[in-house]
């Protein structure tokens, strides 16, 4: 019946598949205004609210520039972070506020005793949060941040009086902008979308070390992002050594390296489809294309909210804690990348096998022209993200929830076609080995990524979220 609930809301009308916007949104779901009598108590809302934000993310995360995936992951953690101490007070008797575990982290309170309308709350901080952390988003997009907030005010503001909608707007703006001013302390994280490469860094040189790599010999990525401050992770998080390079043809660098090779070639000849299926599947760094790796995990959050028919608390807490675990994934992996330094499938397979001609079959453009992305090999960003988004989805919704994930139904320029999962860890574990056949890692770099991440998602999930 789940199921069936959710095929009503996303079946494909256009481009995006399941991303077609707020108005398809938990339509047949019982609306907020059903709950007006519980005024008091979030867990009696809908996810109606941050269900539309978070699909609006999403947009907002793939077309404005800069926001690549340790950014995207950034962002995510501190709007969901937000929007949880927005709400947090309905629920103070079955959820924690987090703030004391966040140095300099100060919230305004809410009113003693005084009335608050929660889906206008969550309207109000999700409005101002996307406001102020997408200031240089297309133009289009900013306006659709306002239609939003104004159509769920409209919405809302006939259901109680004027005090009460007043000082929810209040409420959700408040802590919106005191969030946002505490993320901007954070110099190394703050507004990295205007400034992706450090003209400074100069990779190290030598046998096995990443350099900008072929086709568009793009700088580094982010080289600095491990200075990014982490919402709960640390220095303990970190990745075993690599594989050791070497060019004899017995090691084992050089045997994953010719997994990669033949793969990919299969690939290209049109052999193994599902492994084809697969790489298109998980995709997701092709800017503007598709959203962001960490985007990918907002979209199944998204999935696994309408399926629960989860409360707006359940809901805030789900995305707050989905986002750090996505934030610390970007951060910690990114500083691991640029620790070991290690290069990419092709640069082994140009250098060390001689196939000059060889290349990925990642992100195609029109010309047909296939990229790797430009920054370290050792430990997948993908792998990462989603092992990281994955730990905290199982322990909120359990260890053999069956999903089929349609982020990318109804896409046409590559396979999106839903694939169905016995648990979140086997799409974690197709997520990271999805990077091997379209040739832009080494196994050794997805089985460090799952590693990490999986270690991150436990560290969120350990925070006192309840009481």
């Amino acid at each position: 019946m789940k199921m069936n609930a959710y095929r009503r809301i996303f079946t494909p009308k256009r481009l995006g598949g399941l991303l077609l916007g707020s108005i398809l949104l938990l339509t047949g779901c019982q609306r907020d205004e059903d709950f007006l009598p519980e005024l008091q108590d979030p867990l009696r809302y809908t996810a109606h609210v941050p269900l539309q934000w978070n699909v609006l993310l999403l947009d907002l995360e793939r077309f404005t520039a800069g926001y690549r995936p340790p950014v995207s992951a950034r962002t995510a953690g501190y709007v969901g972070l937000a929007a949880y101490e927005a709400v947090q007070p309905g629920m103070a008797d079955r959820y924690n506020s987090l703030e004391d575990r966040f140095e300099g982290l100060v919230l305004p309170p809410a009113e003693p005793g005084a009335e608050y309308y929660w889906p206008t709350v969550a309207a109000s901080v999700y409005a101002k949060s996307l406001e102020l952390f997408f200031p240089t988003a297309p133009a289009e997009h900013l306006f659709r941040i306002y239609d939003l907030r104004d159509e769920q005010f409209r919405e809302y503001r006939d259901l109680v009086s004027p005090e009460v909608f007043n000082r929810s707007v209040t409420r959700g703006r408040e802590v919106a902008e005191a969030v946002f001013d505490w993320s901007q302390e954070d110099e190394a994280g703050d507004a990295a979308y205007l400034a992706n490469q450090d003209p400074t860094y100069v990779p190290p040189t030598g046998p096995g070390h990443w350099q900008p790599t072929y086709p568009d010999f793009s700088p580094a990525l982010l080289p600095r992002w491990g200075e990014v401050r982490t919402f709960v992770a640390g220095d303990d998080d970190v990745c075993s050594d690599p594989l050791p390079f070497s060019e004899a043809p017995t090691s084992a660098i050089a045997k994953q390296a010719n997994e990669v090779y033949h793969l990919v070639d299969s690939l290209k000849q049109d052999f193994l489809p599902e492994y084809r299926w697969i790489a298109e599947f998980w995709s997701d760094d092709c800017p503007i294309l598709t959203f962001t790796p960490a985007g990918r995990w907002i979209a199944v959050t998204n999935q696994v909210v309408v399926l629960e028919s989860a409360s707006l608390g359940k809901a805030l807490e789900t995305y707050a804690r989905v986002g750090m675990a996505l934030a610390d994934g970007g951060i910690r992996c990114w500083d691991e990348k640029y620790r070991h330094g290690y290069m990419r499938p092709i640069d082994y397979i140009h250098g060390v096998k001689g196939e000059t001609e060889w290349n990925t079959i990642m992100c195609p453009d029109g010309s047909g022209n296939f990229f790797t992305p430009n920054f370290p090999a050792y430990p997948t960003g993908h792998a990462t993200f989603g092992a990281a988004a994955c730990e905290v989805l199982t322990d909120l919704y359990g260890e053999n929830y069956r999903f089929t994930d349609r982020s990318h139904e109804g896409r046409t320029e590559f396979n999106g076609t839903p694939r169905t999962f016995n648990n979140f860890y086997e799409l974690a574990e197709e997520n990271a080995y999805s990077r091997i056949p379209l040739g832009v890692h080494f196994k050794m770099d997805s089985d460090a990524g799952l590693e990490l991440g999986y270690g991150i998602g436990r560290k969120v999930n350990a925070l006192p979220w309840r009481r």
